[in-house]
């Protein structure tokens, strides 16, 4: 058939070649449909959409919450830099010679005659009741995640792990009376101590609200070491112990520092429990864990309600609480940046 009779059967049939192009080129009747069913499975329902909005509101005003509270206590704590008062801005980092003193010493009393406020003090006491601390909290922490994390049996570690975290729950009011009504006992009976109430028993109850911190975030480190390291360790023959001291532990280490930095972060801002059972005098004694300690934390707890509003000693506390904060904020940016170290590392290690 020649092309002029097949375009006159068309014709004749009622198809032409220009409807018939446009049929063919034309989608199909549900094209529509299938874009707007593909358009829906590609941004999910509304309400995750919501959702999703709704997360990034509480998360941007947490931030600004926080930058809200540090410039609150900025702007209470920066006027000190300017205004006339009896107290010198170096005398709250050096040592002075006051009347009826030998020597010049360090000395926080910012009630009486003549107010006297170093710093110095209660920044040594800070230091010291949280280091002490963590001289409790880090080798319990540790190796409670290493026997969770390695050796541990599935059951054992359904209990001992929620047992552990379960003290994060508690809180720090309780913790600061078992430290003040039995610890402090337990300790002056055990070491003959001359002061019940001390640095020492201070840090043991700090150590308790720490040990949670550390414990968690390193069995997560320990758990986050690829399973290929483990095994090719077991297959060259070495034991259980030594694949986790020289395989597991060292490449967990960064995620483990990070825990330490991070409770340390939550030591040095503890309250309740420093109030409570440090004694809280402001003593020049660093090296001694026997002798009493004031904290920064409880110095703000125990003083801010009783000065006058716009007062030295009310400027002087909240420069006490933006130093603290500004601390605590990079200590947690340094654990940050080691966690994600970590997380770079074991994911370069298993590829």
């Amino acid at each position: 058939m020649s092309p002029t009779e097949s375009t006159n059967a068309s014709a004749a049939g009622g198809v032409t070649p220009d409807s018939a192009a446009r049929q063919s080129s034309a989608p199909p009747a549900d094209g529509a449909a299938s874009r707007s069913l593909t358009r829906k499975r590609r941004h999910g329902p509304a309400w995750h959409r919501v959702a999703e909005v709704a997360v990034r509101v509480m998360a941007a005003s947490a931030v600004v919450s926080i930058v809200l509270i540090f410039a609150f206590v900025l702007r209470e704590a920066v006027p000190i830099f300017w205004e006339q008062s009896d107290v010198r801005l170096v005398d709250l980092v050096s040592p002075r010679q006051w009347a009826n003193y030998d020597a010049p010493m360090f000395i926080w009393q910012p009630v009486g005659g003549v107010a006297k406020m170093n710093i110095v003090p209660l920044f040594l006491g800070t230091l010291k009741v949280t280091l002490l601390s963590l001289l409790f909290a880090v080798p319990l922490a540790i190796g409670a995640a290493i026997f969770v994390s390695q050796f541990a049996r599935r059951r054992v570690r359904e209990i001992v792990k929620p047992a552990v975290e379960l003290l994060a729950g508690i809180p720090s009011v309780v913790l600061g009376f078992f430290a003040l009504m039995i610890l402090a006992t337990w300790v002056q009976d055990a070491f003959g101590l001359a002061y019940r109430l001390n640095a020492l028993v201070a840090a043991m109850g700090l150590s308790l609200a720490v040990i949670p911190v550390i414990f968690t975030i390193s069995e997560d480190a320990l758990d986050a070491v690829p399973r290929q390291l483990k095994e090719a360790s077991l297959a060259l023959g070495a034991r259980k112990w030594q694949t986790t001291l020289r395989v597991v532990l060292p490449a967990a280490l960064p995620g483990i520092a990070a825990a330490v930095i991070l409770g340390f972060g939550r030591a040095i801002g503890e309250t309740m429990v420093v109030l409570m059972a440090s004694g809280n005098a402001a003593v020049m004694a660093p090296f001694n864990p026997t002798s009493s300690a004031r904290t920064v934390t409880a110095t703000i707890a125990s003083e801010l309600g009783e000065v006058s509003q716009g007062d030295v000693h009310w400027r002087v506390l909240f420069l006490l609480g933006a130093l603290l904060f500004t601390v605590t904020f990079v200590l947690n940016r340094i654990g940050v940046a080691i966690v994600a170290r970590l997380h770079r590392k074991l994911t370069a290690t298993s590829r």
